[in-house]
């Protein structure tokens, strides 16, 4: 018999404190600071050297010089030429059920009338220029492109750019063409060779050209940073992050699954495999109450695994710290054992699934039943599958319109509204010590409201009180 491939957490039991169950779930580790000292020096020679830098680093790290760090358009539209009848019909799709989901994602203008004359509004205002980081490394991410781009243009992003690093098989320094075309069938125009953390740093703080066709300025810097990346992406982001929005500093990828005894065993263990395919950081986590379940899981991914095509990478993710089968007392400890690991993707596979969602509290998108499993959110559900990693699901939300927009508080009050709150704004900004501000209002209602001794007289006159 062949030893099982994923450990045990047996929480039946215990009673844990909320504490005690955050430190029970497997994790990855991030291992960020480690990487800040490679990071620190490529930020700091991009942001002084520009494309000269970019061109340097390229060649040290994708063994590849880039003559043209922004794709030429030309290049762009002949991927779209020689795209796969067959890929090119699955992202045209994809890119229609993205969109139909960002468009109902839209958020809509209000305003709240408190008083005559006393309105405040808020207008969600699109992020100017946003740069999407679609990474390489051990696959091809068109997928990515889409997930970035399109809640973008929902949004009403005027400038977007991508970057995404040269292929390993092409000469000319240029990305993956399946990448490429997928801009094209997006209508994204701008896309540079760039990969790691110096395409983040060209992102932050532009790039001035090195080389007659870079020009003068290579790229602009942006306002906000989105997209997946390695570790060296990840840290890179957070280095910035101080002077330019990103989405979030994300870390290996991650499945959780809720299931019962009625589960089928096979399918669970497909689904683990198949975020284990990933990175041999992924980590696949089931919770179940039932240990016959968990043992025949254990069986399908002791047949399953050797037969997968990137077996070794599945068996060292499913076998690391940061997988595990959890056991349960029952489906509600399964169901805050899950709320505490805040897995990126959950599947509920469970007898009352309808029941089991009300109750999820903290999941990056939830997929319900048997039929929706996590690669169909990938690809083509038209959710979206960039989303919080490592247990931030507690507290941050996926990729959406929303996080290329901004609500921005618009205040109209007129005269009257303002005469209304005068004397009481000045009442509150004395007690904070800080009696300009209520100086500010009151002027444009008494004539001298820095002399205190009648200023209370000034404020009857003038109707305040």
């Amino acid at each position: 018999m062949s030893e099982n491939i994923m450990r045990i957490i047996d929480l039946r039991g215990q009673k844990l404190s909320r504490a005690e169950l955050l430190a029970a779930m497997p994790r990855a580790a991030m291992g960020t600071s480690e990487a800040t000292d490679l990071v620190r020096p490529i930020l700091d020679d991009v942001k002084e050297r520009g494309a000269a830098a970019l061109r340097d680093f390229e060649e040290k790290f994708d063994h590849v010089r880039p003559k043209n760090l922004r794709v030429p358009a030309e290049a762009i539209a002949d991927a779209l030429t020689t795209l796969d009848p067959e890929v090119r019909a699955a992202i045209e799709e994809s890119v229609r059920r993205a969109r139909a989901v960002a468009k109902n994602q839209v958020p809509q203008d209000f305003h709240t009338d408190l008083a005559p004359g006393a309105r405040v509004a808020e207008r969600w205002i699109p992020i100017q220029r946003v740069g999407l980081y679609v990474p390489g490394g051990k696959a091809v991410y068109p997928s990515s492109v889409i997930m970035n781009a399109v809640p973008a243009q929902a949004a009403g992003v005027e400038s977007l750019a991508i970057a995404t690093p040269p292929a390993r098989d092409n000469a000319e320094g240029l990305p993956n063409k399946t990448i490429l075309a997928t801009c094209a069938i997006l209508g994204v125009d701008e896309v540079y060779a760039v990969g790691g953390a110096q395409a983040i740093a060209m992102f932050a703080y532009g790039a001035k050209g090195s080389e007659p066709q870079d020009g003068d300025v290579l790229c602009d810097p942006v306002d906000k940073i989105t997209g997946p990346g390695n570790i060296f992406v990840a840290t890179a982001k957070s280095l910035v992050s101080a002077f330019v929005g990103i989405d979030a500093v994300a870390g290996p990828t991650e499945i959780g699954i809720i299931a019962d005894k009625d589960a089928n065993p096979s399918l669970l263990a497909a689904d683990l495999i198949g975020q284990a395919e990933h990175d041999e950081l992924a980590g696949s986590v089931l919770f179940t109450d039932s240990p016959e379940l968990a043992e025949k899981v254990q069986e399908n991914l002791n047949y399953r695994v050797p037969k997968t095509e990137h077996a070794e990478r599945v068996h060292t993710s499913l076998s690391g710290t940061q997988s595990a089968i959890v056991l349960t007392d029952g489906l509600d400890q399964s169901i805050d054992a899950a709320n505490a690991y805040a897995a990126e993707h959950l599947e509920i596979q469970t007898k009352d699934a309808d029941a089991v969602v009300k109750r999820i509290k903290n999941a990056g998108a939830i997929f319900r039943g048997p039929y929706s499993p996590v690669p169909l959110g990938d690809y083509m559900s038209g959710s979206n599958h960039v989303l919080p990693t490592g247990g931030t699901a507690r507290f941050a939300a996926g990729l959406g319109v929303h996080t290329f927009m901004k609500p921005v508080e618009v205040i109209e009050y007129d005269e009257e509204g303002l005469k209304e709150l005068a004397a009481r704004i000045n009442a509150f900004a004395v007690s904070e010590d800080l009696p300009a501000h209520g100086e500010c209002v009151l002027s444009r209602f008494v004539e001298d409201p820095y002399n205190k001794a009648t200023l209370r007289e000034q404020e009857k006159e003038a109707g305040l009180l």
